[in-house]
C-alpha cells in the first residue's frame, strides 16, 4: 500500500476511534488546529509523564517549570523574534496558494532520494544477498543522475539559506520547475520573509493597550526564570529546567495532519553549563534523547539523526532526531548547543544580571545552554504511525481476516485494560465491575459489554489496548479469568489474584525508565 494511502487511514483512525478531531469541526473547521479525542489525551498524557519522568525523575540536577504563555513584549526582542522569526514564503499565482519556499525545496530533494531509494530496492530483489548497494550507487546511471541532481539543488539550498538569499530560493524552484501541489502551475511570486509569531492586545482600553505575544516557543520563559529557579533550587551547574506547555505559531503552510499545527504543545528542557563544556553535554544529550525515543519499540531503522544545513543565528551546533513518518523522515526532537545567546541577551534587554557563581572556578559567567526540545503533538503522530498495523490473522472457519491494531508500547496505551464479561447475564457484568473497581485506582481501565465478544476485541485492538481480560461462567466458579494479549492474540488462563502482578510487569513506566540509565 503506498504510504500517502496509510497516512490517509491514520487520519482516519484518528477520528473514528477518538484520537484527534478537527477543531470547532460544527462550524466547519479551524486550519491547522485540533482536539484531543477521549483516547488521544490519555495517550498524549502519558508520552508527557513518559518524557516528564525521564528528565525529573532520572536526574538529580533537571528541576520542572510552569511558566506563562503571556510575556513582556521586549523578552521577544531580545530572542530575536520579533526581527528574525521569519519563513520564507511564495505564493503561486495561479492558484492563489501559499507555500514556504524551503518546504517546497526540501520536497523536491526528497523526490529525487526516493527515486535513488527505488533503483535500490529493485535492484536489491533482483540480486538478493550478492548485492552491493555502495558499489550500485557509483555505477548505476539513474542512481548517478540523481545523486548529481540531488548534490546540486542541496548545495544551493544551503547556501541561499545561510546568505539569507530569497531570490536564490525561487531560481532553485524554477529552474528545477517545482509545480504547485495543487494546480500543477509553475508560475511564482518572489519570495518575501513572513512573521510567525501571533499578536494581540494587552490592556483595558484601546488607547492605554500594548502589543504583546502568544510565545513561540516554550524556551524564553526558562530563560527568564534562570536566576530565580537556581538560586531558590540552591542549584549547581551542571543543571537543567524542564517544562511542557503550549506554544503558537502563524504557520504559512500547516499541513500533514498534526505534524505542523499553529497551536502545539512542547516539551522542552534547557541545560545551563560552563562555557567550553558545552559540546561534550551536546553529545551527551544527543545519546540520552535516542535512547530515550528507541525505547518505545517502534523500531531503531525508523530513526536517525539529521544535522542541520543552517545554524540558527544562536547556535553553534545544532541536529535533529527524525522518525520516519508515512511521508518520509521528519523531525520529532530537536537538540541544540546555544552557546550564551539567550541569557546574554535578557541581561542586555533588562539590565539585569544573569551570571552565575561558579565557586569552583571562583568567576561569574553567563552559563552556555544545551536545548532539548520534542513537539509533543509531532510524538503523537510518530507513535501512532509506528503503531498502525493492518493485518492478516486466523478468522472463522479456518478463513483469515484483516485486523486494524494500534501496536503501542503497554506503558503508554491510552486505555491498559478492558473488562469484557463474555454475556450480560448469571452476574458476569458484576462480576467484571468488580474486577474494574479492583483496578481503576492503578490503571486506566474500559468496561465493555456490547456486541460480540470477538467485535469487542478488535475494538480494543483499534485503540492500543494492551491486554483484555474476559470473564466467563468459569470465573464465578473458580475466579479466574481469560487474558486476551493484544499483539499475538493469544489467550492465558489466571487467577483474579494473580492479576496485578502480571498487569504492572507489563505495564509499568518504572521498568521502561530503567531501560534509560
Amino acid at each position: 500500500m503506498a504510504q500517502e494511502d496509510v497516512f490517509k487511514k491514520l487520519v482516519a483512525h484518528c477520528k473514528e476511534y477518538g484520537f484527534v478531531f478537527q477543531s470547532s469541526e460544527i462550524y466547519d473547521g479551524l486550519g491547522a488546529v485540533y482536539d484531543y479525542g477521549q483516547n488521544g489525551v490519555e495517550l498524549k498524557n502519558n508520552i508527557k509523564k513518559y518524557w516528564w519522568d525521564s528528565m525529573v525523575l532520572l536526574h538529580e540536577n533537571v528541576v520542572g517549570l510552569d511558566s506563562a504563555i503571556f510575556m513582556h513584549p521586549t523578552t521577544w526582542k531580545a530572542s530575536g523574534h520579533v526581527d528574525a522569526f521569519n519563513d520564507p514564503l511564495i505564493d503561486n499565482k495561479d492558484s492563489k496558494k501559499r507555500y514556504r519556499a524551503d518546504v517546497l525545496i526540501e520536497d523536491l530533494m526528497a523526490k529525487f532520494e526516493g527515486k535513488i531509494d527505488k533503483e535500490i530496492e529493485k535492484a536489491r530483489k533482483k540480486f538478493g544477498d550478492d548485492f552491493d548497494e555502495a558499489q550500485f550507487r557509483e555505477t548505476n546511471p539513474r542512481v548517478k543522475a540523481n545523486q548529481e541532481k540531488l548534490d546540486e539543488v542541496h548545495g544551493r539550498f544551503v547556501k541561499a539559506l545561510n546568505d539569507n538569499n530569497l531570490t536564490e530560493l525561487r531560481q532553485i524552484i524554477v529552474d528545477y520547475e517545482v509545480a504547485c501541489p495543487l494546480s500543477g502551475s509553475k508560475e511564482w511570486t518572489d519570495v518575501r520573509q513572513f512573521n510567525l509569531m501571533f499578536s494581540t492586545e494587552m490592556g483595558s482600553t484601546a488607547e492605554g493597550a500594548s502589543k504583546i505575544y502568544l510565545r513561540p516557543e516554550t524556551a524564553q520563559g526558562i530563560f527568564v526564570n534562570f536566576l530565580n529557579v537556581q538560586k531558590t533550587g540552591r542549584m549547581k551547574l551542571p543543571f537543567g529546567i524542564a517544562q511542557i506547555g503550549k506554544a503558537f505559531r502563524n504557520e504559512i503552510v500547516a499541513r500533514q495532519f498534526i505534524f505542523r499545527m499553529r497551536e502545539f504543545e512542547q516539551m522542552e528542557m534547557q541545560f545551563f553549563v560552563r562555557p567550553g563544556e558545552e559540546m561534550k553535554w551536546f553529545e551527551y544529550w544527543k545519546e540520552m534523547r535516542m535512547k530515550w525515543h528507541k525505547s518505545m519499540g517502534m523500531g531503531d531503522a525508523k530513526y536517525r539523526f539529521h544535522d542541520h544545513d543552517k545554524l540558527a543565528h544562536y547556535a553553534n551546533a545544532a541536529t535533529d532526531v527524525e522518525f520516519e513518518m508515512p511521508f518520509g523522515f521528519k523531525e520529532v526532537e530537536g537538540i541544540h548547543s546555544r552557546t550564551d545567546f539567550d541569557l546574554s541577551q535578557h541581561q542586555e534587554f533588562s539590565g539585569k544580571k544573569m551570571q552565575y557563581f561558579d565557586p569552583e572556578l571562583n568567576k561569574s559567567y553567563v552559563p552556555y545552554v544545551i536545548e532539548t526540545s520534542i513537539g509533543v503533538d509531532r510524538m503523537f503522530l510518530s507513535i501512532l504511525a509506528g503503531a498502525y498495523t493492518e493485518e492478516e490473522v486466523p478468522g472463522k472457519d479456518g478463513k483469515s481476516e484483516s485486523r486494524v491494531v494500534l501496536k503501542l508500547p503497554p506503558v503508554i496505551a491510552p486505555v491498559k485494560l478492558a473488562i469484557l464479561p463474555l454475556v450480560r447475564k448469571d452476574g458476569l457484568p458484576e462480576k467484571a465491575m468488580e474486577i474494574m473497581d479492583q483496578f481503576k485506582f492503578d490503571f486506566n481501565c474500559r468496561y465493555e459489554e456490547k456486541d460480540s465478544i470477538g467485535k469487542r476485541y478488535r475494538r480494543q485492538d483499534a485503540i492500543g489496548t494492551p491486554f483484555c481480560i474476559t470473564v466467563d461462567h468459569q470465573t464465578m466458579e473458580d475466579d479466574s479469568v481469560t487474558i486476551r494479549y493484544r499483539d499475538s492474540m493469544e489467550q492465558e488462563r489466571v487467577k483474579i489474584s494473580e492479576l496485578y502482578k502480571i498487569m504492572t510487569g507489563h505495564i509499568s513506566m518504572k521498568e521502561l525508565l530503567k531501560s534509560l540509565i
